[in-house]
């Protein structure tokens, strides 16, 4: 599980969208243009699938700027996780139980992972991992026989000290927002997926849509990204 809301946190920053260029642009400078227009979108909903380390959940993600995320699974159902920018909860309601981690509002961007939901979070991607284009700026389909066209784009890492050895992002050409996130986690080998469809965008999302109390029946456990 703590793979899981990791690699979650981590990639807040690429859930918001992207602006897809027109003109002939390197890898890099598309990049660039994508992160310009993240910093454009105020909040957002879509549906999200999430399949990491051999589980499989479906969900409705809510995102407002500048750091509160909140997933409501159907899969499994009733679980969430809401992050308000200080405080990750995650309710599990098979286990009755409510993990529970505080995060200072100084706290790094590149250590807590939270803050990487910001332009300034993209900036620390392009200082940290090269970025290419898979096969070149035309649009691919999603998957094998499929209507959909996206274009990919690889993330590799510039140091062995980065948690993830490779970062693909599909993003689809028509929508022009993010498909799909999938990573290699470097250690392991494992592959986190995230797809992403049904966005609304900048549709005014109260920030009460991020206050959340589990239920006073769950079992409470503090501090858990930082316990043994």
């Amino acid at each position: 599980m703590k793979k899981i809301i990791s690699i979650l946190l981590f990639f807040v920053v690429f859930t918001s969208g992207f602006l897809f260029a027109q003109t002939i642009l390197t890898a890099s400078e598309y990049f660039k243009s994508v992160s310009e227009y993240y910093g454009t979108i105020n909040d957002y909903t879509a549906n999200v699938k999430i399949a990491a380390n051999k589980q499989e959940m479906e969900g409705f993600v809510s995102f407002k700027k500048p750091n509160l995320l909140r997933i409501d699974f159907t899969s499994p159902q009733d679980q969430v996780i809401c992050f308000t920018g200080d405080t990750l909860t995650i309710y599990l309601p098979t286990l009755d139980s409510a993990m529970v981690q505080g995060l200072e509002k100084n706290t790094d961007p590149s250590a807590s992972g939270a803050n990487l939901a910001t332009p300034q979070g993209l900036y620390l991607m392009s200082r940290y991992y090269y970025v290419s284009y898979e096969s070149g700026q035309t649009p691919v389909p999603y998957e094998e026989g499929s209507d959909e066209m996206v274009i990919n784009l690889i993330l590799s890492r510039k140091n062995v000290s980065e948690g993830f050895k490779q970062i693909k992002l599909s993003i689809s050409a028509d929508t022009q927002l993010i498909r799909c996130v999938e990573a290699i986690q470097a250690t392991t080998d494992e592959v986190f997926k995230f797809e992403f469809d049904s966005y609304t965008i900048n549709q005014g999302i109260p920030a009460e849509r991020f206050i959340y109390d589990y239920p006073s029946s769950a079992n409470s456990y503090n501090n858990f990204l930082f316990s043994e």
